[in-house]
């Protein structure tokens, strides 16, 4: 199974999607976390602003979903926390993989600006870095999403709210 977590950066995709993984490793230990930054760098494809455009963002969006589908097709059940942009590679998840769960972690830009760990948004509006989905691109909220999570608040109970989206996936860490 592919638990496809995703939203804009800040959103809470790898806090919820770490856990969730945790989880379901003690059941399951063919458990995989996969997270779009880090799979930049495992992929080298983070280096200038190039794999920022759209174009680039499809190009590392279509190589995770391959690898997603690799280790689906193992029985390696994975936890893939990514922006997720694409319309069209979201649709094509639901066949693409043995079973999809797709959770959107809602949150409004003025609460992923207030939140702006990274300095992402903040380094984007000085000009400083191109390129960032919700400013300079377009992120189109998903229609169709198996859960959605608003997180624009203050920060919830993660184990059990992991433990929610688990049991809502049909994955129940906890039994």
């Amino acid at each position: 199974m592919v638990i496809w977590l995703i939203g804009l950066s800040g959103s809470g995709k790898t806090t919820l999607g770490s856990e969730m993984a945790r989880q379901l490793r003690a059941r399951h230990p063919n458990t995989v976390l996969l997270d779009g930054d880090t799979l930049r760098r495992v992929f080298s494809f983070d280096q200038g602003a190039d794999p920022y455009s759209v174009a680039g963002r499809r190009l590392n969006a279509e190589r995770i979903a391959a690898l997603c589908e690799m280790l689906d097709r193992q029985g390696i059940h994975v936890v893939c926390c990514i922006l997720s942009i694409f319309a069209d590679m979201r649709r094509d998840n639901r066949t693409r993989f043995s079973r999809y769960f797709e959770i959107f972690m809602d949150a409004p830009m003025a609460a992923l600006r207030r939140r702006d760990v990274k300095g992402l948004y903040a380094a984007a509006d000085t000009g400083r870095i191109p390129n960032v989905v919700g400013v300079h691109i377009p992120f189109e909220q998903p229609s169709g999403s198996d859960m959605v999570i608003d997180s624009s608040g203050d920060t919830p109970d993660i184990p059990a709210l992991a433990a929610q989206a688990l049991a809502r996936a049909g994955l129940d860490a906890s039994a």
